[in-house]
């Protein structure tokens, strides 16, 4: 599974983690999480995030 970085803060939302602090479990895919889901450290939306290698 891929990797995605906020471009505001460089959060790194890693699927093998989740997101524990928006309820999101550990195994879920970047394309799976809802639409208005967040960066939960700046709140940066969804939408703006970035696939990392």
């Amino acid at each position: 599974m891929k990797n995605y970085k906020c471009p505001k803060c460089s959060y790194i939302y890693k699927p093998e983690r989740g997101d524990w602090m928006s309820g999101v479990e550990k195994g879920t895919p970047f394309e799976a999480l809802p639409d208005d889901w967040k960066c939960p450290t700046c709140g940066e939306p969804k939408d703006f995030f970035e696939e990392v290698e």
